[in-house]
């Protein structure tokens, strides 16, 4: 009985925590998660180039414009 008991609370406790967490990162996530060094957002979709049509991915197109590689 007290084992089932344990289980829920424990089950219960781990449910919390992951919710919790995802709920803080979601609405005060932590600088390194929102963008770069260049600027670039994380979670960008890829652009597409004007001549080829292929898709490039937007840090690329930021170090061009930037003098880098």
């Amino acid at each position: 009985m007290w084992q089932r008991l344990l289980l829920r609370f424990l089950v219960a406790l781990s449910a919390i925590a992951s919710i919790g967490g995802l709920l803080w990162m979601t609405f005060a996530p932590p600088p390194g998660m929102k963008a770069t060094k260049d600027g670039v957002p994380y979670l960008s979709p890829p652009v597409i180039h004007p001549v080829s049509g292929e898709a490039v991915p937007l840090e690329t197109l930021v170090q061009h414009y930037k003098g880098g590689k």
